[in-house]
């Protein structure tokens, strides 16, 4: 592992680093100052999908490897010296229109445990400063419900509406669960008692709504930490619902490296490029995160490039020094080498498979109903009740052969 930061602003630096935008910073440099760890939060909304970066994951399909982007910045927030918690946020899953059945919110939320903590193992970062928690624990209690209410009535609905149009599903006429949703997301800042959110810039319109409602129940405002939003595989976010734009966690090798081939990677062409954007934020910090900033591109007929910046690589790629046919081989293979932990900590851990298997059950198979196709000759309509009774009491009648007269004998 990397050395771990000692200075203030070491510290600082890999908290910020690339972040797309941070709200309240100076509440972060205040706590540095002072010598203490800044207290952070994340929320993993056991049911719903957002996008990469983004506070909300999805647990309508297991994990991809878009993940990978929050679990690397949370790798460095831990390895900065913040104290992390992980929210499972079960009952924010019910909030937001009902997407998974009831009973398999908990299994999820467990599976998350496991995958989340298999992530920083892989880069080599202790949790030791790392807590989960099922907010349903708390978010049933009598003072957090009695605060919810007491929000409910110094919000209007246009603010619950516009601070949630991001993230909550939009409808002509949505439920009034999605009004309570950021409601409960702004007050777990309090109750989880940290001094700063990360999420994605997806989340901002609701991170604002926080900077004015807590103050307005006399909470003090935290700081929000915000990642990009990066690109998928196919140039759009990684989507659970789209095959060939992500990657699962727990894919084989042979899978990983064919996803990764099939990857739109036009030469020359740096925005929107899911493969280079999944070096910068992942595969670079991951490296760092492990002890040697750096990534290896190599070349078939050339001597191997060696990138310890993304500005380098950019610079590289837009010249067409480095091309897709030796950037793709190059990613698959890191990304290969970094979830091969967490494949071997899976295979391992047969709490976790019986996990995955109450999260996401299989499909059931669709029996295929043989169609009775008959036969050529048309169907004989079914007689009617009366009919059938008239048919019993009719006399059977008997045909006689009537003999065929003889035959004329010959003449003599």
């Amino acid at each position: 592992m990397a050395t771990t930061p000692q200075t203030k602003e070491e510290r600082l630096a890999l908290i910020r680093e690339n972040l797309a935008e941070v709200l309240n910073s100076e509440i972060i440099e205040k706590i540095l100052d002072e010598g203490r760890n800044p207290k952070i939060y994340w929320v993993v909304e056991a049911v719903l999908l957002t996008s990469l970066g983004s506070p909300g994951t999805a647990t309508t399909a297991p994990p991809h490897c878009g993940y990978f982007v929050p679990a690397i910045k949370i790798a460095q927030l831990l390895a900065a010296g913040c104290e992390m918690t992980i929210l499972l946020a079960d009952i924010h899953a019910f909030l937001d229109n009902l997407k998974a059945p009831i009973e398999m919110v908990e299994q999820r939320a467990e599976y998350y445990r496991f995958m989340i903590t298999a992530i920083l193992e892989a880069v080599g970062i202790s949790t030791d400063k790392l807590k989960f928690v099922l907010g349903s624990s708390y978010q049933k209690t009598s003072e957090y419900v009695m605060d919810v209410y007491r929000m409910c009535s110094v919000v209007s609905e246009h603010d619950a509406r516009r601070a949630g149009s991001e993230t909550v599903k939009q409808s002509a006429n949505p439920p009034l669960s999605g009004l309570l949703y950021p409601v409960l997301q702004i007050l777990d800042e309090q109750y989880l008692d940290v001094d700063a959110q990360f999420g994605g810039m997806d989340q901002r319109k609701l991170f604002i709504a926080a900077k004015e409602w807590l103050p307005k129940l006399g909470y003090r405002e935290r700081a929000h930490l915000m990642n990009p939003l990066v690109p998928g595989l196919q140039g759009a976010k990684m989507s659970s619902s789209d095959p060939n734009s992500k990657i699962d966690l727990l894919d084989s090798e042979e899978a990983i490296r064919k996803k990764i081939n099939k990857a739109e990677c036009a030469p020359k062409v740096v925005e929107g490029n899911g493969v280079l954007a999944f070096t910068e934020y992942v595969l670079l910090p991951a490296a760092a995160l492990k002890g040697k900033k750096e990534f290896t591109v190599a070349r078939r007929d050339d001597t191997p490039l060696v990138y310890t910046s993304i500005e380098h690589m950019h610079e590289d790629y837009k010249s067409d020094k480095l091309i897709p046919q030796d950037l793709k081989p190059a990613v698959a293979q890191a990304l290969v080498d970094l979830t091969a932990p967490i494949r071997a900590a899976f295979e391992n851990s047969q709490e976790w498979k019986d996990i995955t298997l109450k999260a996401y059950p299989p499909p059931e198979k669709k029996v295929k109903k043989v169609k009775d196709k008959g036969n050529r000759y048309p169907a004989r309509p079914k007689p009617s009740d009366g009919q059938q009774a008239d048919a019993a009491a009719a006399p059977v009648e008997t045909k006689k052969t009537e003999a065929a007269p003889a035959a004329a004998e010959p003449s003599a």
